[in-house]
């Protein structure tokens, strides 16, 4: 039986001035100002459902890798690979009856996540604070849109500008600037944290916690804290993918990649982009995929941008330490994706992982789980982490991937109440890692 999943167009017309069309070479640039989009139809995905199947053989697995191939209505969270291995796979409405059919064909082991994905889109919509929302209102019980995240820094740098200041990496494809803050309270001969968030435009999450760790850098009581603070510099960036991230608000709230357009289809999954053994696994070469990887290694503009801040600043800020944030499935990974070899240092990155995760356990009760990225979650390649660790030698990088567990309900949906709890948690972790790290030597200075 063939299980035919075709298109499926649900649109809701907004007002707005008249589309405009460009090219590959024109990527549609908005300027400098980070006023309302263009966007014209927001996507719906009303009666959508979540199903985790369970692949129990090779036939099912061999099943839905063709499924995903031939699917434009079927969106894998994963690919299928091996036996054993659960999938959640998003099944929009007018394609569940066959693939309910397909399941029951095949013996397929499946429950349903969610039953309609619209009424949880639209209850994370009300968790958003209102645009006209003040700097000095941003907080972690909301989430906020991008130009909210960059006022708040800037109030910060205006606030404390011996301690704060505003770092700017350059515009993304469609000209939104890429902002950061660098935290530094005046000591000497420190290393540096980098800490790059959001590069999936949907994991609202990531930076949320992004934000969170720049206040609790700046503002907890904690006396341990304080002096993590003040013993390195920190580098954060809250969204390395601002145009995907404003999209998520204006357009598509499941939209994970840049919105580079290619033809028919936009979009390049930044984090399968990086010039390290770019696209040999994990990644797609089709533009449409949510996995794509690009034309070429390095070829968007915000990969561009991190990579020419890395190697500008790896050596004169002494960075020894970069963070990655993602969501969802509770993971604290390390390098590398593309390949099970492990790195040089692979003892150490696992034992200070598992003490991260046991510092989230003891703290809230969550489980976390820690490995290397291809022995933990899935192979991948063209990896922010895998290049940062294997081309610029950075040898404490961890990738987060925070709540909800591996069979969420929610996925990348996580409700606003989750957000200080998460946030709190990955900062502990945080904690451990590079306190565990000094404890090893890593910050030491020759």
């Amino acid at each position: 039986m063939l299980l035919w999943c075709t298109p499926l167009l649900l649109i809701w017309i907004i007002p707005s001035r008249a589309a405009s069309f460009c090219t590959k070479s024109d990527q549609c640039p908005i300027g400098d100002n980070l006023g309302p989009p263009p966007a014209i139809a927001e996507a719906r995905y009303d009666h959508t459902r979540i199903y985790q199947v369970e692949l129990s053989n090779q036939t099912h697995v061999e099943l839905f890798q063709k499924l995903e191939e031939a699917s434009d209505s079927c969106s894998f969270m994963g690919h299928a690979r091996a036996v054993g291995q659960k999938l959640t796979i998003m099944v929009t409405s007018h394609k569940v009856a066959d693939f309910d059919d397909l399941l029951h064909s095949y013996n397929v082991s499946h429950r349903i996540l969610n039953y309609n994905f619209q009424e949880l889109i639209d209850e994370n919509y009300r968790d958003v604070a209102p645009e006209s929302s003040g700097p000095e209102q941003l907080n972690w019980k909301q989430y906020f849109p991008l130009e909210s995240i960059y006022k708040w820094m800037e109030m910060l740098a205006q606030q404390r500008p011996e301690v704060v200041t505003m770092l700017d990496m350059g515009t993304s494809t469609q000209g939104l600037p890429i902002r950061g803050v660098r935290i530094a309270f005046g000591r000497e001969n420190v290393t540096s944290v980098f800490v790059e968030s959001g590069i999936h435009a949907r994991e609202w999450i990531a930076p949320a916690t992004a934000t969170y760790i720049i206040d609790q850098l700046l503002n907890s009581p904690d006396p341990r804290v304080q002096e993590m603070a003040r013993s390195h510099n920190w580098l954060i960036f809250p969204s390395v993918n601002p145009d995907g991230y404003r999209y998520t608000f204006k357009g598509d709230r499941m939209w994970r990649k840049n919105r580079a357009l290619f033809g028919i289809c936009r979009g390049v999954d930044l984090n399968r982009n990086f010039p390290f053994h770019w696209n040999v696994t994990g990644a797609s070469g089709d533009p449409c995929r949510y996995d794509y990887s690009g034309p070429s290694a390095g070829s968007e503009v915000e990969t561009q941008r991190i990579i020419k801040f890395l190697e500008d600043n790896t050596q004169t800020h002494r960075i020894r330490t970069f963070i990655a944030l993602h969501s969802y499935s509770q993971l604290i990974m390390f390098p590398y994706g593309h390949s099970p070899k492990r790195v040089e240092n692979y003892a150490d990155l696992k034992a200070i992982g598992q003490l991260a995760a046991q510092r989230i356990k003891d703290l809230s009760g969550r489980i976390y789980k820690s490995g290397s990225i291809y022995e933990t979650i899935y192979p991948s390649s063209g990896g922010s982490k895998d290049w940062a660790h294997g081309h610029l030698q950075i040898p404490i990088t961890f990738s987060y991937e925070l709540r909800g567990p591996p069979d969420s309900e929610q996925l990348f949906i996580l409700s606003a109440k989750e957000i200080e709890p998460a946030a709190s948690e990955a900062f502990a972790s945080l904690q451990t890692i590079v306190e565990e790290a000094g404890k090893r030597g890593y910050y030491q200075l020759i």
